[in-house]
């Protein structure tokens, strides 16, 4: 699977939430929640940052760098689990740091 389609893919499984967004980067794609970014799309697959909730909901889900050099997320193996997915990025929310202020020089 490509990775716009693996994007169309998480889109449309978490369509009950009004509030995602996304960026494209690099042949990928960065989710956030509320301003918050939750995860993305790798060459790997589909990502998640490691958070209680996340660990919580793919409790046995693999855990490794997307590319070398980066912190290791949760690989999402299985993507058609819509509804375990909206629940886990809404409860992941509260796990999730503020976005970063850019300041002008």
């Amino acid at each position: 699977m490509t990775s716009k389609e693996l994007f169309k893919e998480v889109m449309n499984q978490l369509n009950e939430i009004d509030d995602i967004t996304y960026k494209a980067m690099m042949g990928g794609y960065l989710f956030y929640y509320k301003n918050r970014l939750f995860g993305g799309i790798y060459s790997l697959g589909f990502m998640v940052k490691i958070t209680k909730s996340s660990k919580k909901y793919l409790p046995y889900a693999k855990v490794m760098p997307p590319y070398q050099g980066a912190k290791e997320k949760i690989l999402v193996e299985d993507i058609s689990k819509g509804q375990l997915l909206c629940d886990m990025i809404k409860e992941m929310y509260k796990d999730l740091p503020n976005p970063k202020v850019k300041t002008t020089k």
